[in-house]
């Protein structure tokens, strides 16, 4: 906790002054020796108005330094960190290159190095302010409009502006406490979803298929709104792409083998159990070595995989997460390897450790995706009870397919889990939204491919079929498997959109 005397470093950027000349931006790359496609700071232009009230506006955007930075927080290794200036600093050093400070930032302000493998973004010009100069940006903008200094100091240049003048910062609602503040700024501008956003801009064209991207055509616009002529098109989407949502899926099957036999040991079905555990322990296994591969796939810089469990970061639940994983493979070996009868106080001990920890390890995610403020669907309090519903149906699904004479039992647990899990996915897509950006990444989901996939792969073919076959159908044929492969790809392909929609909306 800094004192009272330690300074807290800011900008203000003048509007009426920026003449959109990406000063800034160039003295930036050069002060950072960035490569092409690495903007740490780089200008929008905003066009308002109709002829002859028409006018342009430049808005400069960057890291805001924040004093609550989810950046921060979310980052395993502690590479992210508050200076006592309060400067939010980075040290590629400890980067694992995991890009989860990319999802928690809802400023699109932090980019992946090419040449590292690493988190990079503005740091204030750090090394600069060490040695008493300003950063480079604010010293070489031509017309002042970038202005640096201590916000803890009142007498200070930067305190007296943001005292004096009326000032607005890049989306408070977030409650990050950002330090960039704007004279005669423009909300559309500061919000990515405040302005038209049109496939041709002053100097290039966004994509070819006339949609932008939260997948609204160049037609559905609003006609005469604020448009960005010049801006970074969607910098950063996808940074987490087909292997988290992969890991999420063998994750659900790798927790729910083991979560389902230690539901069902209350009811003392012994014969139900210990066939259960029999293939659960090598099932989870599997599952838990694939999970383990994509995570560490994933990674910019994998050969630092293990700085997750030697270098941690208490606040990430990355951490936690891995600290859970590495628990719940221990008692998944130990388990197989003693082989033991849930009858005995052993056997017993280890199945209640691994339906506790298998909860845990599916749930958890839900926590670390709400830490990834930049994505407003990923916020819902329901998504750690989501994963663990949706790990008992994949448990369930996995068990009934490999084991044919548990089917009579495990089908009325499969159904009960289907229609409790079916609802949370209803709820994330047609529920109400608290704000806008989590409302229209759940109407991307109805549309085009997405709804394609959303209404005939998830709800009909992966839970509407399963429920009916169960509760109608045989199942004593040799098809009997059908609603078990149905449920478990209605799994994958929630979790294939629940990871991409939300990250085609912009952030900034």
């Amino acid at each position: 906790m800094a004192s009272r005397t330690d300074p807290s470093y800011g900008f203000v950027i003048d509007n009426r002054s920026c003449i959109g000349c990406h000063a800034c931006t160039v003295a930036c790359k050069t002060e950072h020796s960035d490569p092409v496609g690495i903007n740490k700071t780089w200008v929008q232009y905003l066009e308002k108005g109709v002829h002859p009230r028409a006018e342009r506006a430049f808005h400069v955007l960057r890291c805001n330094h924040c004093a609550e930075a989810p950046c921060v927080e979310i980052c395993p290794t502690a590479s992210l960190s508050v200076r006592k200036d309060a400067i939010v600093d980075f040290d590629p050093g400890r980067c694992i290159g995991c890009k989860a400070c990319m999802q928690a930032c809802p400023y699109d302000a932090i980019d992946i190095h090419p040449e590292t493998g690493t988190a990079t973004k503005c740091n204030y010009c750090s090394h600069r302010v060490d040695a008493g100069r300003e950063p480079a940006c604010a010293v070489v903008c031509p017309t002042g409009a970038i202005v640096t200094g201590d916000m803890a100091d009142p007498e200070s240049r930067i305190s007296r502006l943001v005292a004096g003048e009326p000032t607005m910062v890049r989306k408070p609602e977030k409650g990050t406490r950002p330090k960039i503040h704007y004279i005669e700024g423009h909300v559309e501008a500061l919000d990515p979803l405040a302005s038209n956003r049109p496939v041709r801009t002053l100097w290039g064209q966004r994509k070819p298929d006339g949609t932008d991207e939260a997948g609204v055509t160049e037609s559905e616009m609003v006609r005469g709104a604020p448009t960005r002529t010049y801006d970074i098109q969607q910098r950063h989407a996808l940074s987490w792409g087909w292997k988290v949502s992969a890991y999420l899926w063998t994750k659900s099957i790798a927790a729910g083998a083991l979560m389902v036999p230690a539901l069902l040991w209350p009811f003392e079905r012994r014969s139900l159990v210990d066939g259960a555990m029999d293939i659960a322990w090598p099932l989870a296994f599997l599952f838990m070595a694939l999970t383990g591969v994509l995570l560490v796939a994933d990674l910019k810089r994998p050969e630092r995989f293990l700085w997750v469990l030697l270098r941690p970061q208490w606040s990430s639940w990355l951490v936690k997460g891995a600290y859970g994983i590495t628990l719940y493979n221990g008692v998944i070996v130990l388990g197989w390897w003693r082989g033991e009868s849930s009858a005995t106080l052993l056997g017993s001990v280890l199945l209640i450790s691994a339906g506790i920890l298998g909860t845990f390890v599916a749930a958890y995610s839900g926590w670390l995706f709400g830490q990834a403020k930049g994505r407003d669907m990923w916020q819902s309090a329901l998504s750690p009870l989501h994963l663990a519903l949706q790990a008992i149906v994949a448990g369930t699904a996995a068990l009934w397919m490999l084991s044919p004479e548990l089917l009579g039992d495990l089908k009325g647990l499969l159904l009960i889990a289907l229609i409790l899990e079916t609802p949370f996915v209803l709820l994330d897509v047609h529920g109400r939204h608290s704000t806008e950006a989590a409302r229209l990444a759940a109407k991307s989901i109805l549309k085009g491919r997405r709804g394609s996939i959303y209404w005939v792969g998830i709800l009909g073919l992966g839970k509407l079929l399963p429920l009916l076959w169960i509760g109608l159908l045989d199942t004593s044929s040799t098809a009997a498997v059908i609603p078990a492969v149905l449920a478990l790809l209605g799994i994958a392909l929630w979790e294939h959109l629940w990871v991409e929609a939300p990250q085609r909306l912009p952030l900034a």
